[in-house]
Parts: C-alpha cells; structure tokens; sequence
C-alpha cells in the first residue's frame, strides 16, 4: 500500500526552501542539516535540498490538497501576502469544480492548494 509521496524541491540555498515551507506554509523543520531539512504539516511532507545545480533545472509546481481551504488561505495571506501567486492570489472555484489558490516564492517554486 502507498502511503505518501513526499517530493524533494531544490533551492540555491536551504534558507529560501525554510522560508517557503517554514515562514509562509507554516510547516515545521522535522530535521535539518547543511544542505537537507524534512519538513512536515498535517500529513504532508517535503525535503527541502540545497543544491544550486539541481534547483537550475527544475522550478516545480506542488499542489496540496487540503479539506480547509478558506482557513488556509486566510493564514496565509496574512502572514505572507507578497507570496500570493499573481494569476491565483484569491480562492476561486475552476472550471474542473475545485476550489484553488496558489503560492510563488522568489526562486519560482509554485505551491497550488486546491480543496475538492
């Protein structure tokens, strides 16, 4: 049985995936190191890596289900507003019937929250 996937983003430097995942998703650091931090909140989980190199090749976009995404929402743009994703800074419901609302950090790492 398949319990969860927990993707790997890479960053130029550690300190930008913290500032994604910890400062304005409001995970917490489950480890750190140099270069490695697991990070978790509510059942969800990332490995945040710095490695230069790697985070060059890929800027991803993650989406994260959630059955609360107004409250969601509501923690997050106060807390990090300049973080709203400028083609999905409000919640809206989309064609498909989700509702959604996106995050983008500096590095272009793009976080989508969508509530089925």
């Amino acid at each position: 049985m398949m319990i969860r996937l927990i993707p790997k983003v890479f960053f130029n430097h550690l300190s930008e995936g913290l500032d994604l995942f910890v400062g304005c998703l409001g995970f917490e650091a489950l480890y750190q190191d140099e270069s490695l931090a697991v990070v978790a909140r509510d059942g969800a989980k990332a490995y945040v890596v710095e490695s230069p190199e790697f985070a060059a090749k890929d800027r991803p976009e993650i989406t994260i289900e959630t059955d609360s995404i107004e409250a969601l929402y509501a923690e997050i743009a106060a807390k990090r507003p300049l973080l709203l994703h400028p083609n999905a800074k409000f919640v809206e419901t989309k064609p498909w019937g989700a509702k959604e609302f996106a995050v983008l950090d500096t590095t272009n790492v793009c976080i989508v929250f969508r509530q089925w």
